[in-house]
């Protein structure tokens, strides 16, 4: 699949904004610890992919009723579902001057009801961007960050209404931004996220 740039100018994907804040202090704070034991960038940016995969639980996996959006407060309240993980992710990466988009699937639910789109992050090297899954593993989801082919949680299946989306956003869509910052809690947030964009 071909990724597209929602815009052109590569800066937009550097860019802070109320959602992807690494101008935050939390978000410089985590990046400097982590950015002290990296040999490179790709060394950083793997680094930083493991941070948010594995040790901000995905808020669904843990039960945990609460809903973040802004990428500080994923990693200051280590809690969020996949968008807001891209989104700390994204802010991660944006810290130490690696371009990071926002960019989305769309899948069935677990339950095999309905889809959702899913958020995930992708990262610019060697010139190309490289799709990435910080959603977090459990049993079933081995998502691991490659720049050498895709280790995403799922691939979507067509004949069951599942597609990538080969957008490539700088800020997060407005329809999942607006069902984040709308959700009172988490079974709120999962009854109305959006099916398609």
């Amino acid at each position: 699949m071909q990724l597209i740039q929602n815009t052109p100018d590569l800066s937009a994907y550097l860019a802070a904004d109320e959602v992807i804040d690494h101008d935050h202090p939390v978000v410089g704070r985590t990046a400097a610890d982590l950015a002290r034991e990296a040999v490179d960038s790709y060394d950083y940016a793997r680094a930083a992919f493991a941070f948010v995969r594995d040790t901000i639980p995905h808020s669904q996996d843990a039960g945990d009723a609460r809903v973040t959006w802004r990428a500080s407060d994923v990693l200051e309240q280590r809690t969020g579902i996949c968008h807001a993980k891209a989104h700390a992710l994204a802010a991660l990466l944006r810290a130490e001057d690696i371009p990071a988009a926002l960019c989305y699937q769309r899948l069935r639910h677990d339950d095999g009801t309905g889809h959702v789109v899913h958020g995930l992050v992708a990262v610019r090297f060697h010139g190309a961007w490289h799709r990435q899954d910080p959603r977090g593993n459990k049993p079933g989801v081995d998502a691991r960050f490659s720049l050498d082919g895709e280790c995403l949680a799922w691939v979507p299946d067509p004949t069951a209404g599942e597609s990538d989306y080969p957008e490539l956003y700088a800020a997060p869509h407005p329809l999942v931004l607006d069902a984040l910052r709308a959700a009172p809690d988490r079974e709120h947030l999962w009854r109305s996220l959006p099916t398609a964009l």
